[in-house]
């Protein structure tokens, strides 16, 4: 400072604490001044009062470290023309920063250029803090996205910035005045080794100011800006103000999905109950799914289950597909609506009508099919949006009537399922039901009563028409086993079991009671589902 380089000022003593903050100077020729300081206060003084004694002045200066004093300044020529070298040994022993003033200072200059200069700091911090406030304030009223919030963190503090998930993994960054390869170089190893045991911390072997996003107990993620030296309180509540921006972003968002999964809930039921309604194809226009032009294709969409999971798709993995689909619709411009109607992924494409309808369900099924292992029931093409419950409908049809084994094929449209196709068509018939129950019911009761299989030996039978012996192997049965059940079939039933016509009635029945709901089937053991 212009004022202490005019005093001719030097470090003499106390070097180790030279790096210490000054909050405030205070001028005084007391010794026992010490419980008039705070921490952080510069003593300036001319020594007139101090003690002469080496012990004396080593306990004058124990007394100011004791209060946290920043440094002591003292001015030469009306008690000492050099610092006494007691009183420098002392402080170099308590790393209290001493600076001799060789030429007369005025103190009230002193004071009230380091007043001036704190002052000057303190609004500064005040008019970073208004800026922090203002930027998140607006990022938080337009509902800004992690991408804009990145931009703003990187910008206040210039400095590299990393969004990471609860899985430790890269989701987004923004690079400082570093190299950025550098920093993100093994980023989950290192960053998994930094535990966030409060909600913001400093890692000093990393430089990283680190803020976790969300409760401690349902922590989504956090925020990694790169530190090298202990952050400032600026620095700490701009990430923190970033870390709320970015949570009520999550909430907006999720807002926001569920109101727009709502409405596409809403347009596919009133398309499937009352496609003729005067204001849907209006309502359909206004959420994005253009009518004018367009051809419009049903698509029941199924996860693939694994075999130990029964049941429907758990929700968080309908999400996901569903996710994937909206994605894929996006990435090829194809508008569509989507939702979970009656435990079913059900969505309406809309492809304009100059497309191949076809190739384009295809990309976006091969799409979709890339993330998420999944069988799509396609309905055929319709021209209008009030006969858009026709593709829906079918398509739902095609899904509910493909066979389980189906060889990993994704696709499948009415053309596809053949007898499947008619008998889930005809599901809610009774008259189904009762020629299922008339044909099978005699083996259903023998297999109840005695714990026999004579269920799957037919399903052995009809699934190798001609090749007996595999059927058997299919089973784990030997040839005489298994004939001795089709004996048994035979018997019970009263049929010949060669006889073409007994065959395709059986296998019809078969089939109807794999797909009827609440079929009371007999697992096959040679079934690869």
């Amino acid at each position: 400072m212009p004022v202490l380089r005019a005093g001719g000022a030097v470090l003499v003593g106390g070097r180790s604490g030279a790096d210490g903050q000054v909050r405030w100077v205070h001028a005084t020729e007391l010794a026992d001044v010490a419980p008039l300081l705070r921490a952080g206060d510069l003593v300036l003084t001319t020594g007139i009062a101090l003690p002469e004694s080496a012990d004396g002045l080593d306990e004058f200066v124990a007394s100011l470290v004791a209060r946290g004093v920043a440094g002591l300044v003292v001015e030469l020529g009306r008690r000492w023309t050099a610092v006494p070298r007691a009183l420098v040994s002392a402080c170099d022993a308590r790393g209290l920063p001493l600076i001799a003033l060789a030429r007369e200072t005025s103190f009230a200059a002193v004071t009230q250029s380091v007043g001036e200069r704190i002052v000057e700091q303190q609004l500064e911090e005040l008019r970073e803090a208004q800026r922090v406030h203002d930027t998140f304030t607006e990022l938080g009223i337009a509902e800004a996205g992690p991408a804009q919030i990145l931009d703003a963190v990187q910008q206040l503090s210039g400095a590299a910035v990393v969004l990471e998930d609860e899985q430790h993994r890269v989701v987004d960054y923004r690079s400082g005045s570093a190299d950025i390869a550098e920093f993100l170089v093994n980023w989950q190893a290192r960053s998994r080794a930094v535990e966030t045991t409060s909600r913001t911390l400093w890692h000093e072997a990393g430089g990283w100011l680190v803020t976790r996003l969300g409760r401690r107990d349902r922590g989504w993620g956090r925020l990694v800006l790169q530190v090298p030296g202990p952050p400032s309180q600026r620095l700490i509540a701009m990430i923190e103000r970033a870390a709320a921006a970015l949570a009520m972003y999550r909430l907006h968002d999720q807002n926001r999905s569920g109101l727009v999964r709502r409405t596409h809930h809403e347009l596919l039921l009133a398309l499937l109950t009352d496609p003729d309604a005067p204001d849907l194809a209006q309502r359909c226009e206004v959420l994005g799914l253009e009518v004018s032009g367009r051809v419009f294709v049903g698509v029941t969409v199924r996860p693939v289950l694994p075999m130990d999971r029964p049941g429907g798709p758990p929700s968080s993995l309908a999400d996901d597909v569903i996710a994937a689909v909206v994605r894929a619709a996006h990435e090829l411009a194809v508008p569509v609506l989507i939702a979970t109607v009656e435990g079913e992924i059900r969505a309406l494409l809309s492809i304009a009508g100059s497309a191949d309808a076809r190739s384009a369900v295809d990309e976006l099924a091969d799409r979709v099919a890339r993330r998420h292992p999944v069988v799509l029931g396609v309905g055929r093409t319709v021209t209008q949006i009030n006969l858009a419950d026709r593709t829906l409908k079918e398509a739902r049809h095609v899904a509910e009537s493909v066979p389980q084994e189906s060889s990993g094929r994704v696709v499948h449209r009415i053309d596809d399922v053949h007898v499947r196709g008619l008998l889930t068509v005809l599901g809610d018939d009774e008259r189904l039901s009762l020629f299922v129950d008339r044909e099978l019911r005699p083996l259903r009761e023998y297999d109840r009563r005695y714990a026999g299989d004579l269920m799957a030996a037919l399903r052995a039978l009809l699934r190798f028409p001609g090749n007996k012996s595999e059927a058997a192997a299919a089973l784990g049965l030997s040839r005489p086993a298994f004939y001795d059940r089709l004996a048994k079939i035979s018997a019970l039933l009263g049929v010949d079991l060669d006889d073409p016509d007994i065959r395709v009635s059986l296998h019809l029945a078969v089939i109807a009671d794999e797909m009827l709901p609440g079929h009371n089937r007999v697992a096959n053991p040679g079934d690869q589902h």
